[in-house]
């Protein structure tokens, strides 16, 4: 099984993210997190996976912890932990590069779907163990 280490994607923070609270509307986080997954995937998964397969989300779950401001960079940390063959935990962390403080933590349940069908496609035991590794593992 390879050993996958978190991904890490970095991100500026532009004015069209600030909101009427003058710091980054909760949606952009959204936006940055599937930005993440998706840059991950594209990175690591093998050229036919990439063009067999696509992903839906099936559910996110968001906790904000800081605010981030315009001007700033942003990191945002990628890895996936439970992995089957239709679901794929994938965890994110939004990270202020300056301080690598936590801005926001987020758990998204993905399901793998054929590229043809638009239908769930089983994902074979090598992308699960490229990508995915046992909860209790967090990446360092």
């Amino acid at each position: 099984m390879v050993d996958p280490e978190a991904f890490e994607l970095p991100l500026a923070v532009e004015a069209a993210d600030i909101d009427a609270l003058g710091h980054v509307n909760n949606v952009v986080y959204l936006r940055w997190v599937q930005e993440a997954a998706v840059a991950h995937w594209n990175a690591l998964a093998p050229e036919a996976d990439r063009r067999k397969l696509r992903w839906i989300v099936l559910r996110h779950e968001i906790d904000y912890k800081q605010p981030a401001r315009l001007g700033e960079t942003i990191v945002a940390r990628t890895w996936v932990g439970a992995a089957s063959r239709l679901r794929f935990e994938r965890h994110t962390e939004l990270l202020r590069a300056s301080d690598r403080s936590l801005l926001a933590r987020a758990l998204t349940v993905w399901c793998p779907i054929d590229a043809g069908t638009g239908r769930p496609a089983a994902v074979s035991a090598e992308v699960r163990a490229r990508f995915s590794r046992p909860a209790e593992q967090r990446p360092t």
